[in-house]
């Protein structure tokens, strides 16, 4: 395959469908590779945003809810750092870009791909063989590592930990896949079965990556002394210490800052105005916790509020075809990180009321 290389930058009109911000977008998807690869630009696009949207549900209830500062994945980015949250964003970004080009794969989406054959007809264990039409992840993996890992042009340690922890979000799309099977046999008796593998839903992966998060090791490396040449060679062999150690897991390289605090320098905005849970049905341990996380251990309050809540009700289709709904109106408890009043502030108001004012 004749190689070359193209700048890719996704479409405002991409961004303006499936994502409410294409703040993140540019730096995101500056991407380099063969140029016979650009029939998949879309998907990139579509995977890169899903991982995004992920990682915002993962951490909806933490102290670092993977603001858009976090996503500029770009080398250009003066806010990159190589924290345990990079590291998640960059798997997470990673396994959304290789779901999507896999599942597109499969359905049919590209004309030189297809259902991942390559095993049918071989025994897989007792009673069963492969057959069937199994998700192709190799393909995915492959497309998606000429996409992300081009955006890493630097030779250091943390360029190094960001392919690393992009090839542990592709290991965790593999991981996560599903066999799943068809019985044969007379009258139902499933003497024999025949099965696949398909991707498991990415809230999974998500969810996968974010114990992977818990549990990632902090590498003590020397930024100035870990140093690679250009060739691919020499970055591989040191590529190759990260993934030999820790196949599969998350690493990083600096402690992470004080998330509760707003920090402008670093893109920081602080845990003060957060909403948190303190009841609601089917909580979580970890999200009843909440707001003892956002706010009281980080010098806040907690302040409830009551909010009135419009939602679309009592629809009804009307022929043909048109469906109008009413609009219901709620007032709903909503609970906020706010600052504590000073105790001069306090002791002032006290003293006001004492004397009549």
């Amino acid at each position: 395959m004749k190689r070359g290389t193209f700048i890719f930058f996704a479409t405002v009109g991409i961004c303006s469908v499936i994502a409410n911000t294409c703040a993140w977008s540019v730096s995101n998807f500056l991407m380099t590779g063969p140029k016979a690869y650009l029939t998949y630009s879309t998907s990139v696009s579509i995977g890169a945003h899903s991982g995004i949207e992920e990682c915002k549900h993962q951490f909806t209830w933490e102290r670092w809810n993977c603001p858009e500062s976090a996503l500029q994945l770009s080398t250009h980015n003066r806010l990159r750092s190589a924290t345990r949250e990079t590291s998640f964003v960059h798997a997470i970004s990673s396994a959304g870009v290789m779901y999507t080009l896999t599942r597109n794969c499969s359905m049919g989406d590209f004309e030189n791909c297809g259902c991942d054959d390559s095993r049918n007809g071989h025994a897989g264990g007792k009673g069963w063989v492969w057959g069937g039409c199994s998700d192709n992840a190799d393909f995915g993996e492959k497309i998606s590592k000429h996409f992300v890992d081009a955006l890493e042009t630097g030779h250091d340690a943390r360029a190094l930990m960001n392919l690393h922890n992009n090839e542990a979000g592709r290991q965790a799309v593999k991981a996560t896949m599903k066999k799943t099977c068809k019985c044969h046999g007379v009258s139902g008796s499933c003497s024999l079965q025949t099965c696949w593998l398909q991707l498991a839903g990415f809230r999974e992966i998500g969810n996968y990556l974010k114990v992977k998060y818990n549990k990632a090791q902090k590498m003590e490396a020397d930024k100035r002394r870990m140093r690679v040449g250009n060739s691919a060679e020499s970055r591989g062999a040191i590529t190759g210490t990260f993934s030999t150690l820790l196949a599969g897991e998350l690493v990083f390289l600096e402690d992470s800052p004080d998330y509760c605090t707003r920090n402008i320098s670093l893109g920081l905005h602080g845990t003060e105005g957060r909403e948190c849970l303190q009841s609601g049905k089917n909580l979580s341990q970890w999200e009843k916790r909440s707001c003892r996380r956002l706010c009281t251990e980080c010098g806040l309050k907690t302040e409830a509020k009551r909010t009135e809540l419009v939602t679309s009700c009592n629809c009804k289709f009307h022929w043909c075809c048109t469906v109008k709904c009413e609009q219901c109106r709620q007032l709903v408890t909503k609970h906020y990180c706010s600052r504590r009043e000073s105790l001069s502030a306090s002791n002032s108001r006290r003293w006001n009321r004492g004397h009549g004012r």
